[in-house]
């Protein structure tokens, strides 16, 4: 269970809101950051969060530790200014380095998480994004910045966080949704219940237009994920009794016995043909 922040937050909120209606310079909004990780997000500050530490002849604005092990990047920015995803390109280089695979970009007000993949280059993703300025939000605001908690991440919680949204995001349900066997079961329980028998692929269009702008932008056109059917073996009785065709004729089976008694154990078994 993630820890509840809503209460430090909300204390130290106005400074931040304020040092963005200023227009904080960057070094002032990372001393401002610091305290953040402090007072709000459980981090000791006297070893385990490090501003402007160095690494291999560059700068990171702040990196969080546990146990002397790198878990957070951050990368700051003015506190008046626009965070861009490209923004975060300048701390994945440091990242790739060491394969730390989590970098948070702010500015004090928006919080971006983001994780990173080094499999083929260096890929990123958003895991959340959250703008402390929107009131009408603050309480999941909280609860998404919780995962940036010091207990959070010494629980892992900011990585079972990625695997669920992974599992649940448009590219992966889409996948689902559009495959063949899923999209047949629809079409039996549409037919059943509405009398109307309809092709696979205009339930996948119909499931397409369902999703938002965004969504059928990541998911893209629908393409349906179709099955191969595997051949069926045949039976080793047909394929033996194809193989006697034009071949000599099977040995013939023994007698039952006409006495009424069953045959004994000893008694010859039935052969089939070879």
């Amino acid at each position: 269970m993630l820890v509840d922040i809503r209460r430090p937050l909300k204390k130290l909120l106005p400074s931040l809101l304020q040092a963005q209606k200023d227009n904080l310079n960057e070094a002032d909004t990372v001393l401002l950051l610091v305290k953040v990780f402090e007072d709000v997000l459980g981090w000791d500050t006297t070893g385990e969060v490090s501003s402007e530490a160095h690494l291999k002849n560059k700068y990171v604005d702040i990196v969080l530790k546990l146990d002397g092990v790198t878990k957070l990047l951050v990368e700051a920015k003015a506190a008046g200014e626009k965070l861009r995803d490209r923004h975060v390109e300048q701390a994945e280089l440091y990242a790739s380095e060491n394969n730390y695979r989590w970098v948070v970009l702010t500015n004090g007000v928006v919080w971006n998480l983001y994780h990173l993949t080094f499999d083929e280059g260096i890929d990123y993703e958003r895991a959340f994004s959250v703008d402390l300025s929107d009131g009408e939000h603050f309480e999941l605001s909280a609860e998404r910045l919780a995962l940036l908690h010091k207990q959070a991440i010494k629980k892992g919680e900011h990585e079972a966080f990625w695997e669920r949204s992974t599992a649940l995001n448009p590219e992966s349900v889409g996948r689902f949704l559009f495959d063949e066997q899923v999209l047949s079961l629809m079409r039996r329980k549409i037919h059943r219940s509405q009398g109307v028998l309809l092709d696979v692929e205009d339930i996948a269009r119909a499931i397409h237009d369902l999703f938002s702008d965004d969504a059928r932008e990541r998911v893209g056109p629908p393409k349906i994920k179709h099955h191969s059917t595997p051949k069926r073996r045949k039976r080793p009785e047909a394929a033996a009794g194809n193989a006697g065709v034009g071949s000599a004729e099977p040995a013939p089976m023994s007698p039952v016995p006409t006495t009424g008694q069953p045959p004994s154990p000893g008694g010859e078994k039935l052969q089939k043909p070879k």
